[in-house]
């Protein structure tokens, strides 16, 4: 958790789009609404499911739990990668849930994210893209994980996040932080 940040700065914000996609595919499509399911993800998308659903995962152990039920992304993004000349849009960069005026990158682990009049999702870590976002558009993975003047990589693709209440989220919709008791736990690639 950055220091130089009050929690206050990143309490709330609101959902600006939501996507999902029954396939394997990188981009999700923009729809009106999406259903949380407790416990799944999102109703109808191809990577709901209590163990993982992300096919490099699957491969490895299709056993372990699905940390990556809810992909959310700050919709600035967006704003930085068009002013960069990509072509980006909701739902394109693979995520389920595009955020506005809210910090997602620094929240620490464990900070409950309430969306709309029910859900809720627990942030579990960083999302960490994969080399697919290249044939999205070349150039992106490197956009996406800019290094720090210190060589660190720094994750910008969003976060992931487990349903802990079911409920529909659609754009519009306040979101509100959560954060757990301190120490804060600071985000990990999951």
């Amino acid at each position: 958790m950055r220091e130089d940040r009050s929690m206050d700065e990143i309490r709330a914000g609101r959902v600006a789009a939501v996507s999902r996609d029954d396939t394997h595919r990188f981009s999700k499509d923009a729809v009106e609404a999406v259903t949380l399911l407790a416990g799944l993800g999102v109703e109808g998308d191809a990577h709901a499911g209590t163990t993982v659903q992300h096919r490099s995962r699957v491969a490895v152990d299709p056993t372990r739990p699905n940390l990556r039920q809810v992909h959310l992304l700050q919709g600035e993004l967006h704003d930085e990668l068009r002013e960069r000349g990509f072509e980006v849009g909701p739902g394109q960069l693979g995520e389920n849930i595009t955020t506005r005026g809210l910090d997602l990158l620094h929240l620490p682990r464990g900070a409950r994210l309430h969306l709309g009049e029910e859900a809720v999702v627990e942030i579990t870590g960083l999302r960490n893209p994969c080399a697919q976002i290249n044939a999205f558009q070349p150039g992106l993975l490197k956009a996406v994980t800019p290094r720090d003047p210190d060589g660190e990589v720094v994750r910008k693709a969003g976060v992931m996040g487990v349903v802990v209440r079911g409920g529909r989220v659609r754009a519009g919709d306040r979101v509100e932080v959560e954060v757990p008791p301190q120490p804060w736990e600071v985000l990990q690639p999951v």
